[in-house]
């Protein structure tokens, strides 16, 4: 059975995910601009194919990581990270995208990004 989470079990875990989103971030950037020169100049001051090939195995690694806690993740570019939970009844997602530092969205998990709005707010449906 897929991982359902209270708000306070997946704010709990948010300084590891938050560590390894950033550490996510610095390697795709890197590897797009290893990547970038090696189509462009052959080569790279960044390295060659093993370098590029580390970098996605790390990536991988740390994508690896959400998965066994129970995080989906919805996108890498940016990184879009949901929490399944219950909030109300209602089946939804907590929401995370790179670059927040806490965790305050949510949205239905039959709407999807769209229907984001904030985890706090008064009235919340």
């Amino acid at each position: 059975m897929d991982k359902i989470f209270t708000v306070e079990e997946a704010r709990a875990l948010l300084p590891a995910l938050l560590e390894r989103a950033d550490e996510f971030v610095s390697l795709r950037g890197d590897l797009a601009e290893l990547a970038q020169d090696l189509r462009e100049h052959g080569r790279s001051d960044r390295g060659g194919l093993p370098e590029a090939k580390a970098l996605e195995a790390r990536l991988d690694e740390i994508l690896g990581w959400f998965e066994t806690q129970g995080i989906e993740i919805k996108g890498i570019a940016p990184l879009l990270a949901d929490f399944p939970a219950v909030l109300d009844g209602v089946s939804v997602r907590l929401c995370w995208l790179e670059g927040d530092r806490e965790l305050a969205w949510y949205h239905r998990s039959d709407t999807g990004f769209a229907g984001r709005r904030p985890l706090d707010s008064p009235g919340r449906d």
